[in-house]
């Protein structure tokens, strides 16, 4: 009998160990779904008194929080302070889990677990230096050793520079552990195909990468892999390393991450079916492939092509992990992008920067029949420097010069050298940003040693400055130097080699809403006789896998006029390539209600108007559903908001208005207004429409162009 029971209750505490607990539930803490903080207290200024509903005025994007509330301390941006307590609650679970982002500052920007007004667990965001990301990530502290204990959490913004604010959702106690993080995972390749596919999650924790095929530098940069499912694909173009191993290797990733699992090679970029024809596509503006792009960099002509580097992330849809992005054209109309040519390096990620074609070889870096061409870069490290870059087969492949920095630190974030060929002096000369609103000129003879040789001041600009010389009224014989900085502010004047000497004040290059860091072509040849311009054009495209894009190219010519030398700017004449459809409006009275327009309609349009105002009190044009006005008594054009002077000739304007699925430009007088407008354009909208306010205008001139795809 004994035995029979004690067989009886082994069997029954057999049968228990062998049944799992069941698991607690998760208790909530906050999630910052509600109107207000509710029991949360807050001091200070940061927090304001409600939960923010995602990214704050001049905050980047914030991703990663779950439902639509998070605590956002950017209130009023970085300089606001203050703190944000929880009611007491008992610690009831062996984790506690949140979701954090923002600054990095164990003292100023953190999220605290306090028991008996002492920190006994710390966590911060991910940001120390400039650029990071705005994304939350998910954390966790392991409280079993506290349990049972009564505690608050308190959130902490004392910081008020660069990163000086903390994000925080989703608050949960929980008994599930968080998945580990893994160091340096790695995956291996032998490269089979074209294309390595990258899978990116918009706002995901940005992981340092290294890639690295046999035999050749390895390559780091930042970027957003998607654990689950991707928003979109990037790509490393592999085609010229087939058969070799290649090795992707992430800093970290949590234990259950599928990042690494979902890469695949391919002969095609993934999801690329509607590459170049996606609904916010640019369709004769150039936009990368996949990635966000900015600044132009490196505008030179060599043996039939035009090269447009450019400021770009191939691995993320946002700005940072700064890498140069290559194009090439023969027309300025039909790009081809090329594998990314500069990459991240020791001395820091490659902003702004210029390309010549060094015809003498003075920095001896030319190996062969083809002249070298080399390009001058800003380092973004800590601090600033400058180095070079070369390329002895007509751009495809790139070198970085083993002697960078080949200009030290000299001030601040110094940056973005523009480089040119000063023949009179037989120098080469660097325009340099500095801080503020000061710039420098240096000058070399072999491009690697430079002497600084003159200041320059212009106020209402900063950074990617511009420097080269232009004819008046195209007269060969008189000529005077421009020197403008990103937002288009110039000045005009001399410079003999040594010294630029400003003769006008800052003077205005464009009026529009989506034009910045611009730079001109170099070694275009004198038969030309150009000077050619390419923008950074400032327009989100948002849900694409690309971000950004170029300005159209425009000539610049200086012209003497009444109230001095001034700059105009015109598309240059190979956008006429695309024109497909022609409608051709005969000459009439434009009236109060008339619409010489009600049968015309397009997408991509290149508008040509001349028109005699006569009595007019004004003149409305609806391009696709945008709003043009013209203002006869301020002389004033108007267009989506933006505003900007145009003075009518003996009663006359010319306008010329090109029309794309993000911009709209407008050139004005023959290039003396220069007005690019980013807006994106009704896709369902194709209708144009023209007419006077009151009285009579009277149009002189009209046609309107149908375009095509520059990418056909």
């Amino acid at each position: 009998m004994i035995t029979h029971i004690l067989g009886a209750l082994l069997a029954c505490c057999a049968s228990v160990s062998s049944t799992p607990m069941q698991a607690r539930q998760d208790i909530l803490i906050a999630n910052f779904e509600g109107k207000d903080y509710g029991n949360w207290r807050t001091s200070g200024d940061a927090f304001g008194t409600s939960p923010a509903h995602g990214t704050l005025p001049g905050q980047m994007n914030v991703s990663g929080y779950r439902g639509s509330g998070l605590v956002n301390s950017y209130l009023n941006g970085d300089g606001s302070t203050g703190t944000l307590t929880s009611p007491p609650f008992k610690i009831e679970r062996h984790f506690i889990s949140f979701l954090i982002g923002g600054g990095k500052d164990l003292e100023k920007t953190c999220l605290n677990l306090l028991i008996d007004g002492k920190i006994v667990r710390q966590a911060t965001g991910p940001n120390d230096k400039p650029g990071g990301s705005e994304a939350l990530k998910a954390l966790a502290w392991d409280v079993t050793e506290v349990e049972g204990k009564t505690a608050v959490i308190q959130i902490v913004d004392r910081a008020t520079g660069g990163w000086g604010h903390i994000n925080v959702d989703e608050i949960i106690q929980t008994d599930k552990k968080p998945p580990m993080k893994l160091k340096n995972v790695s995956h291996e390749w032998i490269l089979e195909k074209s294309y390595l596919n990258l899978p990116i999650k918009d706002g995901a924790e940005k992981r340092k990468a290294t890639f690295h095929v046999e035999g050749q530098e390895p390559q780091s940069f930042e970027i957003e892999l998607a654990d689950g499912e991707p928003d979109w694909w990037a790509f490393i173009d592999t085609g010229r390393f087939k058969g070799r191993k290649a090795t992707l290797t992430v800093d970290e990733l949590p234990e259950d991450s599928i990042a690494l699992k979902q890469i695949t090679q391919s002969n095609q970029i993934v999801d690329s079916a509607d590459l170049y024809h996606e609904a916010l596509r640019p369709q004769f503006h150039f936009s990368p492939r996949r990635g966000w792009t900015n600044d132009p960099n490196g505008l030179v002509f060599y043996k039939g092509e035009y090269h447009l580097f450019f400021q770009h992330n191939p691995y993320g849809w946002s700005w940072g992990n700064m890498h140069w992005g290559h194009a090439v054209s023969t027309d300025l109309v039909h790009w081809k992008e090329l594998p990314v040519a500069l990459f991240p390096d020791q001395h820091g990620t490659m902003f702004s920067g210029s390309a010549v074609v060094d015809w003498n070889n003075t920095s001896g870096f030319q190996t062969g029949e083809e002249k070298a061409l080399v390009a001058m870069f800003t380092a973004a490290g800590t601090p600033f420097t400058q180095g070079l870059a070369y390329s002895n087969d007509r751009g495809r492949t790139w070198t970085k010069y083993t002697g960078n920095p080949v200009l030290p630190h000299i001030a601040a974030e110094n940056r973005d050298p523009k480089v040119i060929w000063h023949a009179p002096s037989h120098n080469w000369v660097m325009a340099l940003y500095l801080d503020g609103s000061d710039y420098a000129l240096f000058s070399s003879t072999d491009l690697k040693h430079w002497k600084r040789i003159c200041d320059v001041a212009l106020p209402g600009a900063s950074e990617c400055p511009e420097f080269f010389e232009i004819a008046v009224d195209g007269h060969p014989d008189t000529k005077r130097w421009v020197f403008y900085g990103a937002n288009g502010k110039y000045l005009v004047g001399t410079f003999d080699g040594t010294t630029f000497k400003p003769e006008t004040e800052p003077l205005t290059l464009h009026h529009g809403n989506c034009w910045y860091a611009s730079q001109t072509y170099t070694d275009i040849p004198a038969k030309d006789g150009r000077r050619i311009l390419i923008p950074w054009g400032t327009m989100a495209t948002p849900g694409m896998p690309f971000n950004q894009m170029m300005g159209i190219p425009v000539n610049l010519t200086l012209h003497n006029t009444p109230e001095g030398p001034r700059l105009s700017a015109n598309p240059v004449l190979e956008l006429h390539s695309l024109r497909t459809k022609t409608h051709k409006v005969a000459p009439q009275n434009l009236l109060l209600g008339s619409n010489p327009l009600a049968n015309v309609s397009g997408e991509l349009l290149d508008i040509e108007l001349k028109l005699s105002l006569g009595d007019s009190k004004g003149i409305d044009m609806n391009v696709r559903g945008i709003s043009i006005s013209f203002d006869p008594a301020a002389n004033e054009i108007v267009c989506n908001g933006n505003k900007a002077p145009l003075h009518s000739i003996n009663g006359h304007i010319q306008l010329r208005i090109l029309v794309d699925r993000t911009s709209i430009d407008i050139f004005g007088n023959e290039g003396t207004l220069y007005m690019p407008i980013g807006v994106i354009v009704p896709h369902d909208n194709k209708s144009l429409s023209l007419t006077s306010k009151s009285g009579t205008a009277k149009i002189d001139d009209l046609t309107i162009h149908e375009l095509r795809s520059s990418w056909k």
